[in-house]
C-alpha cells in the first residue's frame, strides 16, 4: 500500500482565465478502486493528465507508483493483437495475456487477428488485458465503457472488481457500482472522497443537498425579515432626528436616534452574516433543470416497419434478418453485442439507398431527428451550426446552458470542446427539432451522470416516439418501452 498525495494543486490551461483546479489537496490510497465522477468539463481527464505529468502546474504531486493512462494509442493496427499487447506490456508472458483475455470474455484466437480488425469493444478489452500486468503501474482508466455493449460492460466490471489499485472515470451508474469501492467527486466548488459504491455516494450527496436546500429556504426567510427590520429601524431613526425642535430636547432625541441607528446596524450585520451562511450553502448543488421537447404527432399508428432487414456491406449481411415495428408513442431500444449491426439498422432509416436485404417502410411525411454515435466531426462556431441545422439559436443555447454549458464555451470552436460537450451539442440540436421520430445512436457516450438523469426525466415526461441504441442499462431500462434483440 502507498499513497498518492496532491498538495495545493492549482492549474489552468494556457490562455484561460479560469482555474480548472485551485489549491486542491487530496490523499488517495493506491489500493483503492476509485471511481472519478463529475460534470463534463470539470477536469476529470485533466486530473489524470496532471498525474501523468503532461501539464505544468503549481503545487505538488507525489507518488511511489508509475501512472499509465488508458486507453493507450496503437500506432500500427495492422500488427497481430498479440504483438500490440506485447508492446503495451513488455513484462507480460503470453500465457498471462491469454489468461486475462479469457477473464474478459475474449478467445485466445483474438491474439492472432490484426488489431485493426477487432471491434471497438474487443479493442477495449484487449488493451485492458495488458494494463494490469505491468509492475508498479497504476492504471488511470478514462471512460472505458463508451464502446462496450451491455454484456461487455458487465464483463469488464467483474474483471475490474478482481483488481485493486486504479482510478476509473465513468458515467455509467451500474458499471461504477459493479467495480469501485471509493468515489472521488469533482463538484462545483470542491472535491469529495467517500468510501463505498456510487449509489451510496449519490444517496449521501442528495441527502446533503436536500438538507442544504431546506436550510437555504430558512436563511432566505431570515434575510428577508432582517432587511425589513433594518429598513424600519432606519426609518424610525430618521423620523426621530426630524423631531428635534430645540436645544433642550436635541440631546435626548439624538440619543434615541443613535440607539435606533445602532439597532439598524446590528440587524444589518446579522443580515450580512446570514447572507454569508447562505452563500456557503448549495455550493455543490448539481441543479439540472428540466428540459422540454416539442414532438410532432403523426396520424399513422405504425411509423416504421422493418421486414426481414439485414444491412449489407459488399454484399455481405451484417446481422440475421430483423423484423419489428415502431408504433406511435413507443420507445424501442435495439440490443445486441458490439458489431451486431444496431447502428447500421438505424442508418437505414436515413439513407434509403444503403445496401440491405429486406424492406424498411416509413409512414408518409415522417419527420426524423437523428443523433449520430460519433460527434468528432463537429467544428466551427455554434451560431453557424445552429443555422446549418435550421434550429433556433437562442433555444439551442438555452438547452446547452441547462445541461451544464457555461456561456463562455459558446465562443469556442466546437473542435475544442470535450467529447461529452460535443455529444451535448448534438442532443441539444435534436431537442430543438420537432419530429415524429427521434433516432438516437448511443446518445449518452461521454455524457455526465447528471445530464443522463436529466435526459431520462425528459423522455419519461414528454414520451416521444423513439428508436435508439444505448448501453447504459439504467437509462435503457427506464426509457425503453420495448427492447428488440439484434
Amino acid at each position: 500500500m502507498s499513497m498518492i498525495k496532491i498538495e495545493n494543486l492549482t492549474f489552468s490551461y494556457p490562455g484561460s482565465y479560469d482555474n480548472v483546479f485551485e489549491d486542491l489537496s487530496l490523499t488517495l490510497d493506491t489500493d483503492w478502486r476509485l471511481g472519478l465522477v463529475g460534470r463534463n468539463g470539470r477536469g476529470k481527464t485533466t486530473l489524470l493528465r496532471l498525474l501523468l505529468g503532461e501539464h505544468e502546474y503549481s503545487g505538488k504531486i507525489t507518488s511511489s507508483v508509475r501512472f499509465e493512462y488508458f486507453p493507450r494509442p496503437v500506432p500500427d493496427g495492422s500488427l497481430p493483437t498479440l504483438e500490440v499487447l506485447r508492446r503495451a506490456c513488455l513484462e507480460a508472458e503470453d500465457w498471462e495475456l491469454e489468461r486475462e483475455l479469457s477473464l474478459l470474455g475474449l478467445e485466445a484466437q483474438t491474439l492472432e487477428r490484426p488489431f485493426a480488425t477487432l471491434s471497438n469493444g474487443e479493442r477495449t478489452r484487449a488493451l485492458l488485458a495488458a494494463l494490469f500486468l505491468g509492475d508498479d503501474r497504476f492504471p488511470l482508466i478514462d471512460e472505458p465503457t463508451n464502446h462496450l455493449d451491455i454484456n461487455g460492460r458487465e464483463r469488464v466490471a467483474a474483471y475490474l472488481r478482481r483488481k485493486r489499485g486504479f482510478i476509473l472515470v465513468s458515467h455509467d451508474r451500474r458499471f461504477l457500482d459493479g467495480c469501485v469501492d471509493h468515489i472521488l467527486s469533482i463538484n462545483r466548488s470542491d472535491t469529495q472522497v467517500q468510501g463505498g459504491s456510487f449509489s451510496s455516494f449519490m444517496e449521501n450527496f442528495e441527502r446533503r443537498q436536500e438538507s442544504e436546500a431546506i436550510q437555504n429556504e430558512r436563511l432566505k426567510a431570515d434575510i428577508s425579515r432582517l432587511r425589513q427590520s433594518a429598513k424600519r429601524a432606519e426609518g424610525w431613526s430618521y423620523k426621530l432626528e426630524k423631531t428635534k425642535t430645540a436645544a433642550a430636547d436635541s440631546g435626548y432625541v439624538s440619543h434615541k436616534a443613535a440607539k435606533m441607528m445602532k439597532r439598524s446596524k446590528s440587524i444589518q450585520a446579522r443580515q450580512e452574516k446570514a447572507a454569508e451562511e447562505k452563500s456557503a450553502l448549495l455550493k455543490n448543488l448539481e441543479y439540472a433543470p428540466d428540459l422540454k421537447l416539442s414532438a410532432l404527432s403523426h396520424h399513422a399508428d405504425v411509423l416504421v416497419s422493418y421486414c426481414g432487414v439485414s444491412p449489407c456491406y459488399g454484399g455481405r449481411a451484417v446481422c440475421a434478418p430483423v423484423s419489428f415495428e415502431v408504433r406511435r408513442g413507443e420507445r424501442v431500444a435495439l440490443d445486441g453485442g458490439n458489431g451486431s449491426g444496431k447502428s447500421s439498422l438505424l442508418r437505414l432509416l436515413l439513407d434509403g439507398a444503403a445496401e440491405r436485404r429486406g424492406e424498411v417502410r416509413t409512414a408518409s411525411g415522417l419527420v426524423i431527428s437523428h443523433v449520430p454515435q460519433d460527434a468528432s466531426f463537429l467544428s466551427g462556431g455554434m451560431r453557424e451550426f445552429a443555422a446549418e441545422q435550421d434550429i433556433d439559436e437562442s433555444l439551442f443555447k438555452a438547452i446547452l446552458i441547462k445541461t451544464g454549458f457555461a456561456r463562455t464555451q459558446f465562443e469556442k470552436d466546437m473542435s475544442e470542446l470535450s467529447f461529452g460537450q460535443k455529444k451535448k451539442v448534438l442532443l441539444a440540436a435534436s431537442l430543438c427539432q420537432s419530429a415524429h421520430l427521434y433516432v438516437w445512436d448511443e446518445p449518452l457516450n461521454f455524457i455526465d451522470l447528471y445530464s443522463r438523469m436529466q435526459i431520462e426525466r425528459l423522455i419519461l415526461e414528454f414520451e416521444p416516439t423513439m428508436l435508439f441504441v444505448e448501453h447504459d442499462r439504467a437509462f435503457r431500462d427506464a426509457a425503453a418501452t420495448r427492447v428488440v434483440r439484434v
